[in-house]
């Protein structure tokens, strides 16, 4: 069995437990790819991305280049003479760089491929209300998220879950997955098996801000959907009576509104309810810009709404 040499590239806290397994299943992790340092909070002190931050504690060179397509970056990844590429919540890699590796370059993505190819795979998963997920590891090629697939493992979505919540199931999962994946890469005794044709197409593009806001005149249980599938990060959000806030977590309520849907309504102390097209759903974690998380409760002590809204 060949000691193969990986090279291994991530930036986020996704990645860091398959960084993190790899090396402690004694796997010979020779360089580690991540984001290049970036300025953040109000101090604007450059940060490190968890990749890196794990890396350098695991005395694992690190290169964090700006261009992935630049000669020196390209030739200096060489020098390590790679066996074989490991990527896990990484940016797009040009040709050069994926197939550089004899046993190329396989890649970790959060759902069951051929579903939900894209930047936001987990999000889009819980918001569609679907009932299970999880996380394929496939050999890259040129389309993105369309490579044959090594392994899968099916994860499902439970009800009270949110993104938060199926993140870090994945997150853990994955890291298995990829030791598991490496093994049989190792051993050379594996399969790849084309992804299979899907009479729907599931996409998971890139979520933006605006992307985030409720849509109240749908049905109840899609409305939660929504919020439990960009909750945390990046969190749905709704205006009422002119203020705007983020929404994290929402039930539905028990109680019953002849009103519109998008109206409000609430006693002033424990509770807010909101109107969908079939429903009202009570919120009861909420953000106000500039303010911290909090439930309900602790909201309507600042702000006394009242019935009727």
């Amino acid at each position: 069995m060949k000691d193969l040499r990986i090279v291994f590239m991530g930036t986020p806290e996704f990645a860091v437990p398959s960084l993190q397994k790899l090396v402690e299943n004694g796997f010979n992790v020779v360089a580690v790819i991540t984001a290049p340092d970036k300025p953040q909070g109000r101090g604007k002190k450059l940060g490190t991305s968890p990749v890196k931050d794990y890396a350098v504690s695991a005395n694992i060179p690190v290169l964090q280049p700006t261009n992935l397509k630049s000669e020196d970056f390209q030739s200096e990844l060489k020098s390590y003479e790679a066996d074989l590429q490991i990527v896990v919540a990484f940016r797009m890699l040009p040709e050069a760089v994926w197939d550089m590796p004899p046993l190329g370059s396989f890649n970790l993505h959060g759902s069951l491929l051929p579903n939900y190819r894209g930047a936001a795979p987990i999000n889009w998963a819980i918001i569609n209300g679907e009932k299970e997920t999880g996380v394929t590891t496939f050999k890259l090629k040129h389309e993105i998220d369309t490579g044959n697939i090594l392994l899968q493992h099916v994860e499902p979505i439970n009800y009270e879950d949110t993104l938060g919540t199926v993140y870090e199931r994945l997150m853990n999962k994955g890291a298995d997955l990829i030791v598991e994946s490496v093994k049989k890469i190792q051993s050379g005794d594996y399969e790849l098996k084309p992804q299979p044709q899907v009479s729907e197409d599931k996409h998971a593009p890139k979520i933006f801000r605006e992307d985030c806001e409720i849509n109240w005149d749908q049905p109840l249980e899609k409305v939660r959907d929504f919020i439990r599938g960009l909750s945390p990060y990046p969190a749905a959000w709704t205006t009422l009576d002119g203020l705007t806030f983020k929404v994290f977590m929402a039930e539905k309520s028990g109680r019953n509104y002849k009103a519109s849907a998008g109206s409000f309504h609430s006693d002033g102390k424990n509770y807010i309810d909101v109107v969908t097209a079939d429903g009202a759903l009570s919120l009861t974690e909420v953000q106000l810009q500039g303010k911290r998380k909090m439930l309900t409760e602790e909201f309507l002590r600042g702000y006394h709404w009242k019935d009727e809204h």
